[in-house]
């Protein structure tokens, strides 16, 4: 993949150690995904479409909040990613406001809200439970 065939909204790395960008993790949101590409000579990438996204918490932990850092955790219906964590980024409120912005937009687009997707995350319906304890004899 060619580096700019997505415009990208907003990128960062993840921080290490005083919040110096020095590990081979990048973040990149576009206006449809959330990016995350990790490795330096096998590169793994992992995509997430925004509509997907279900949930997302805004964790700031101790020494991620003396660098001026923080952590987001997004949970989402994605099959192969039900939740992701974006590690140690700079201006976090910013970066989840803006999540949030192309977030409503991607589910405007396509008519969906957050409660259309409910379920879809836990990976096991639980209607057929009844079926095994109520079955049409009336015996239990």
């Amino acid at each position: 993949m060619k580096k700019n065939s997505f415009e990208y909204i907003w990128t960062d790395k993840k921080r290490s150690i005083f919040g110096l960008p020095l590990t081979f993790t990048r973040y990149y949101l576009t206006e449809t995904k959330f990016i995350t590409r990790t490795g330096f000579l096998n590169v793994d990438e992992d995509e997430i479409d925004l509509y997907k996204i279900t949930d997302k918490k805004v964790k700031y932990p101790f020494f991620q909040r003396l660098v001026n850092c923080g952590t987001i955790i997004i949970y989402s219906c994605d099959a192969d990613t039900p939740s992701k964590e974006v590690h140690c980024i700079k201006n976090v409120r910013k970066v989840s406001e803006l999540i949030d912005k192309y977030l409503n937009i991607m589910r405007d687009r396509y008519g969906i809200r957050g409660r259309d997707m409910m379920g879809y995350h836990s990976g096991h319906d639980h209607f057929d439970d009844y079926d095994d304890v109520h079955d049409d004899d009336g015996d239990y």
